[in-house]
């Protein structure tokens, strides 16, 4: 029950705290709008996807890293159930 609480209090607080995804520097955004302007659309849509790229990079090496971990936990703990 404890851990069920800290988790959802921490989905609690994740999705009160968070911030839009698609967001970009000063300088991006300005070299965007005057793009925009001249009538070329395809620079935001790619700066978007660089930023989401980056974003996503290490969340997705932590998760193979705590998947690793996890199934060398799990065996190492039947192995020694065995004995």
């Amino acid at each position: 029950m404890k851990k069920a609480l800290k988790i959802g209090f921490f989905a609690f607080f994740a999705f009160l705290f968070q911030t839009a995804s698609f967001a970009q520097c000063a300088m991006c955004r300005a070299s965007v709008e005057n793009n925009v302007s001249n009538g070329d659309t395809s620079i935001g849509a790619g700066l978007n996807l660089g930023i989401m790229y980056l974003f996503v990079m290490p969340y997705l090496i932590a998760m193979v890293l705590g998947f690793f971990w996890y199934r060398n936990a799990k065996k190492r703990k039947a192995k020694l159930a065995v004995h």
